[in-house]
């Protein structure tokens, strides 16, 4: 996606991109070579700086670089055969001045990182409880024609357990459905619920990815 229909979100010349540091960490080498790792040097923003890589298997570290964590990531998408499901009658199209509270919940719930525009990688959907943003759900990358991630599916402790979350999860598939878009997603390759969770919803394994979080060292 750093140099496809996103391209005009990645900062970076040469060998390595990274996402607009104010919409995340996410980051890509073209290959392991200390031209690579140079111009990785090159994009980052200061000693307390993180990068993800999201790849079919582990990222060495550059010069200058050093791995704080690695896990194991299972990449699914929906099965070209299952439908997408219906709208959501009580999510809400979230905008700018959610943005606050969109943040504050994903903080709280991790479902993924956040950073000060993450919001605006593509539409986000809420459902609220008494003016409150109690669930939320959206899209973040979109790595080629016609796929677009399904993100920051996240409900506050106090509201889970209502189906929320998978309610919205319906709501976005239906919405990129109709726009002729394919959703799929990432999970831990260890998170066993959730991954029946996708799997009652039309998500199907596509391959072992491998996250690998780089600071400065």
């Amino acid at each position: 996606m750093l140099t496809g229909r996103q391209a005009h979100l990645a900062h970076g010349q040469g060998e390595a991109r990274r996402i607009d540091p104010a919409y995340g960490p996410f980051a890509a080498l073209a290959d392991d070579s200390e031209a690579a790792g140079r111009d990785l040097m090159d994009l980052l923003t200061g000693p307390e700086d993180e990068l993800w890589f999201v790849e079919p298997g582990p990222v060495m570290a550059p010069s200058g670089l050093r791995v704080l964590r690695s896990r194991a990531l299972l990449q699914m998408i929906a099965h070209t055969g299952t439908g997408m499901g219906g709208e959501e009658a009580e999510a809400v199209l979230l905008d700018e001045t959610h943005a606050e509270a969109m943040r504050d919940l994903a903080l709280a719930t991790r479902p993924g990182p956040w950073s000060r525009l993450t919001h605006r990688y593509g539409p986000f959907y809420g459902i609220f409880r008494e003016g409150r943003l109690a669930a939320m759900a959206g899209q973040r990358m979109q790595p080629g024609a016609g796929v677009t991630e399904v993100s920051g599916v996240c409900t506050w402790p106090e509201f889970q357990g209502q189906g929320m979350g998978t309610r919205l999860l319906r709501h976005v598939m239906a919405r990129l459905g109709a726009a002729g878009e394919r959703p799929y997603l990432h999970t831990y390759a260890d998170n066993a619920v959730a991954i029946g969770l996708y799997r009652r919803l039309g998500f199907r394994e596509r391959r072992a990815m491998t996250l690998t979080v780089m600071v400065p060292v």
